[in-house]
């Protein structure tokens, strides 16, 4: 049967007054002095000062209905100040009046890297534009996150899945962060956003969720026109080249070579022979077939592996355009595993992208738990195709044409020793420098 309501009248008769204040008056009315409560003996100063001409405002329609549920006897009374605590944290963040849970999600990221100094940023320079400086400010401006935590995102567990260089592009960045979900969340956020940067997804994610740890692989593609493939004694720089069958068969026969674990010391900076975080592994790499794009052929490089170091693809590429063009031997790949030090060329940084990040571990754990969406960008394939098509590919093949970044570059493979060799000192490196591409550096 339900407690008699009376003892509630208070509340009843209260107008123009804060039902909460009423609420917690009327409850330590009915108890001895000696269990009155701090917060009781505060609510009461505050009512006084309310009759002094201060004004306190409202809780939410939601919070009055919930008093007059237990007005009604719908409920137990609990303990004064226990309620006091749940009516003020009820509703941290709120916007227009609104409840908006702060959640641990994960972002998906498509950008072209154009004009940007990769995709870190570095808090107080304003020199050196980012793609996360674009990011944060969006998230600011948008509402998803506290303005005072915009630089010093480690409060919203912020984390980028891998760092990208200058000029990079991305079509499936991921970041995970902790952040409000307002409603239309990713148009508000593109909103803000300049257009060669879009959030194509969004996802809830565990509250331990870090997208640089939990990443298993991540899959890189580089486009580059196929001239890069033809012997140093051919021209063509008028674009007619067009490979050949037997040549790109040559070109995926050494890019095979990669596959596997490797020391790949040469391939990157600051890392000596037997530093064990040179070894890496590589799943595979393979030249696609070529396509036209205004008038001249390009060809995609895909590449997946565990991890990568910085410029460690851009090094790989080079190396097999080096040996392909006839400047180098097909033992160098051999060499370049060893201790010895081997001069690698590393390609330019323009047809770099980022394809895709792989959460395979985390997906089998979580991903059919019935609380977590398996972390594949399936249903955002679409956008990720129409992103592409429309600002990663035309800038690359208009940068690409205009600046000839990959002609000039190729101009300077003669310069290079390729049968040299050399020994580097092991030194202690320090571990904490921040130069692997996921998340500690970029390629």
């Amino acid at each position: 049967m339900s407690p008699n309501p009376s003892p509630l009248c208070p509340l009843e008769r209260e107008t123009g007054t804060d039902l909460t204040l009423a609420f917690l008056s009327a409850h330590t009315a009915c108890k001895p002095a000696a269990n009155v409560s701090l917060t009781a003996l505060r609510c009461r100063e505050t009512t006084s000062k309310m009759n002094e001409g201060q004004h306190v405002v409202k809780p939410p329609a939601d919070t009055n209905e919930m008093l007059k549920r237990q007005a009604e006897g719908n409920g137990s009374w609990g303990d004064a100040e226990h309620i006091g605590k749940k009516l003020k944290t009820a509703y941290p963040d709120e916007q227009d009046g609104r409840k908006f849970p702060k959640r641990k999600v994960v972002l998906l990221l498509a950008y072209s890297g154009k004009g940007y100094y990769g995709m870190q940023r570095n808090v107080g320079s304003t020199q050196f534009k980012t793609i996360e400086d674009e990011l944060v400010m969006a998230l600011v401006k948008s509402g998803c996150i506290p303005e005072n935590h915009g630089a010093e995102m480690k409060k919203m567990s912020f984390q980028r899945c891998a760092r990208t260089d200058k000029g990079v592009s991305a079509v499936g960045q991921v970041v995970s962060l902790k952040l409000w979900l307002i409603d239309d969340i990713l148009d508000k956020i593109n909103s803000h956003l300049p257009l060669q940067i879009r959030v194509l997804g969004l996802k809830r994610v565990t509250g331990g969720f870090n997208s640089k740890n939990k990443c298993d692989a991540r899959t890189y593609s580089y486009m580059l026109p196929t001239i890069a493939f033809a012997p140093k004694e051919l021209g063509h720089e008028d674009g007619s080249y067009r490979l050949e069958k037997e040549t790109l068969q040559r070109v995926n026969r050494l890019f095979s070579c990669y596959k596997g674990t490797h020391n790949f010391h040469n391939f990157t900076s600051q890392k000596g022979p037997r530093d064990p975080s040179a070894r890496r592994y590589i799943m595979d790499m393979v030249c696609e077939e070529p396509f036209m794009r205004q008038g001249m052929e390009f060809a995609v490089i895909e590449v997946k592996g565990q991890s990568f170091m910085m410029h460690q693809i851009r090094k790989m590429i080079g190396l097999v355009i080096a040996v392909v063009k006839g400047y180098a031997t097909e033992s160098i790949q051999e060499r370049s595993w060893g201790e010895e030090k081997v001069d690698i060329p590393k390609a330019p940084g323009l047809g770099l992208v980022l394809e895709k990040v792989h959460f395979e571990n985390y997906n089998k754990r979580f991903g059919d738990d019935g609380v977590h969406e398996p972390l594949d960008w399936a249903k955002e394939e679409e956008l990720i195709a129409a992103f592409k098509e429309e600002h990663v590919y035309p800038t690359i093949v208009d940068t690409e044409r205009e600046e000839k970044s990959m002609m000039s570059w190729m101009k300077t493979l003669d310069i290079h020793d390729f049968e040299a060799t050399g020994t580097e000192p092991q030194g202690n490196r320090d571990l904490t420098l921040e130069d692997d591409e996921d998340g500690n550096g970029s390629d």
